[in-house]
């Protein structure tokens, strides 16, 4: 399944069932699991661990040296879950020793021209649009979209169920379940649309709406809206995600819809 044109380095560890297509180039120290398909001119350099029914399109780099001039060749890797997509021309880059490790999680898309940077920490089913841009160590959590052209400061973490607009620039915290737009970033209502699709049921959606009905449209300010919501609001998962999301937030939380 290896192209007799692709560069592949013997020590590559390469399934038997993974296709390497011509022009590829596939550094040592790197793993491909099971089914998964690099394509011609995709690169994987060394660092890389990419797991099983992946596709690495042409011209995308898996696992370049980061770009952060803290970082002196140290090893690192940078993990690619199962059933994760790198369109044309997407960057991955390896950890420093911040975190040792770049992860994208499993059955993610990340499109054309986007680009992760060292020590990014992406879960599962994420979203990335063609040219989103993440900086350094930035944290997305599981479902969450990020709209094309999307440029998101270091260190930022965008909620779960989270849906971001095209051309957005994210420098605060996106809570989880909320649409942020506009310039400068801000809460623009809940993910409705989103969490219909992924299940959640009206009572769900309902104590969510009351959540955020309470952060960003009572006039209280945060931490008396957080201790509304304890007060009068009923537990759920929901409720006391967003809690700890917005009380675990060191840059703070994206504002209300001025």
């Amino acid at each position: 399944m290896i192209h007799p044109l692709a560069c592949v380095d013997p020590s590559a560890i390469i399934d038997p069932t993974a296709e390497i297509g011509a022009f590829a180039y596939i550094e040592a120290n790197v793993e491909i699991g099971a089914r998964t398909k690099v394509m011609p001119n995709a690169t994987v350099l060394s660092g890389a661990r990419i797991g099983t029914d992946c596709t690495i399109f042409p011209s995308a780099v898996v696992s370049a040296i980061p770009q952060d001039l803290k970082f002196h060749g140290e090893d690192t890797l940078t993990i690619i879950g199962n059933h994760t997509v790198l369109r044309e021309c997407s960057t991955v880059h390896r950890g420093t020793a911040s975190k040792g490790q770049t992860v994208v999680g499993n059955h993610c898309l990340i499109m054309a021209y986007s680009h992760v940077a060292h020590d990014c920490l992406l879960h599962d089913h994420i979203i990335m649009s063609n040219a989103t841009q993440l900086a350094g160590e930035v944290v997305v959590d599981d479902f969450a979209i990020l709209g094309g052209g999307s440029l998101v400061h270091q260190f930022t973490h965008i909620g779960a169920h989270s849906m971001t607009q095209g051309g957005t620039k994210v420098n605060k915290d996106i809570p989880p379940y909320v649409i942020a737009a506009r310039e400068p970033v801000s809460f623009c209502g809940i993910n409705s649309v989103g969490l219909n699709r992924r299940g959640f049921t009206r009572e769900q959606i309902a104590a969510i709406q009351d959540t955020y009905r309470l952060i960003y449209m009572s006039g209280l300010n945060v931490s008396q809206a957080l201790q509304q919501i304890n007060d009068t609001l009923p537990q759920s998962v929901e409720r006391d995600e967003i809690i700890n999301f917005i009380t675990s937030s060191p840059r703070g939380v994206i504002r209300g819809n001025m």
